[in-house]
């Protein structure tokens, strides 16, 4: 039930005139009254005038008038934000597959853990959302393009192996690379989809060793930011997550430090997941981002409902009190 945000506000004015049948009925009665009160045989007047049903007969006109209200501001348009799917958005799923990643502080392990809460947020995703996949470690690959083909992706998610180092700059770029290319293919638009890169990682970048190198993580961050595309991100995982490599126990801690500056560097949102259940309330959190955009709708239903049912009830009630309409 908006009041604001009226797309045609002049029929407003109509209100006035509403106000003015209000004054005028008020008035008829009034006269009527009076001139009643002229009747001077009272014991005649109650024998020869039909009774009459007391303030009830007021019923019918006040709900003709609250009526006519509801009506007018259906007419002047009201709007509302409303929460609209996006049919054309496009998301990069960027998935971490170093060594790291096979820490078991997260059962039964961080990948794993990783693979069942991607499948979920592909398959809650709004089906209009182009999804595509990126995995890295030393390199980055682009799995899966951009697409609608929600089954592609997850066969991809299941099948992610595990390699040496994390070169989360290279990541970012490569995802960029790939919503650039499917907005080139689709283009007959002069404004390109939007688009936004969803990085899940659990350790520090290790290729480059700076996040500041041109092909970095900070870098990648602030390139994203001018071709507006926020990177959100996910640290997963704990501070005592260790792997062990070659009979050595090497303790992998999260770096949460550098996720959240890439997300603020590229206007992204930070998250923090040290379980599959709070990794798959993160994904909840991006997918009614992502998903749903809010605009400003047409609101002037409730008032036609309201309007339509007042009048018909005063009709009603006119036939009933009355045995006439008003």
């Amino acid at each position: 039930m908006s009041l604001s945000g009226f797309t045609s506000p002049w029929w407003l004015l109509l209100l006035f005139v509403v106000a003015a049948l209000g004054g005028a009925y008020v008035l008829v009665q009034r006269r009527r009254q009076t001139n009643t009160l002229r009747f001077t045989n009272l014991e005649l007047l109650e024998k020869v005038a039909p009774a009459r049903p007391g303030r009830a007969r007021h019923i019918p006109v006040a709900l003709l008038l609250v009526g006519l209200v509801f009506l007018t501001v259906a007419l002047a348009g009201p709007t509302a934000e409303q929460r609209v799917p996006r049919n054309r958005a496009t998301v990069v799923l960027v998935i971490d597959v170093s060594l790291s990643m096979e820490a078991t502080d997260v059962a039964p392990t961080r990948l794993a853990a990783a693979q069942e809460a991607a499948k979920q947020f592909a398959d809650d995703l709004t089906p209009g959302i182009n999804l595509g996949l990126v995995a890295f470690s030393g390199t980055a690959s682009v799995l899966v393009s951009p697409t609608t083909n929600r089954e592609a992706s997850k066969s991809a998610i299941d099948n992610l192996q595990l390699s040496e180092r994390t070169a989360t700059g290279e990541a970012i770029f490569t995802a960029m690379q790939s919503i650039d290319t499917l907005a080139a293919v689709l283009g007959g638009s002069d404004q390109a989809p939007p688009a936004r890169i969803v990085l899940l990682s659990d350790g520090k970048q290790t290729v480059p060793e700076s996040p500041d190198d041109p092909r970095g993580g900070f870098t990648a961050a602030r390139q994203a930011a001018e071709k507006g595309i926020p990177v959100s991100t996910i640290s997963f995982g704990t501070q005592t997550g260790t792997v062990t490599i070659e009979d050595d126990r090497i303790p992998v801690p999260v770096d949460d430090p550098s996720l959240k500056e890439i997300a603020n560097l590229s206007g992204g949102s930070f998250f923090t997941a040290a379980s599959l259940e709070e990794l798959e309330d993160a994904y909840n959190t991006l997918e009614e981002q992502i998903g749903f955009e809010t605009t400003r709708g047409d609101a002037s239903r409730p008032w036609l409902m309201l309007g339509a049912f007042s009048v018909i009830a005063g009709l009603g009630a006119a036939m009933v009190l009355r045995q006439r309409l008003p």
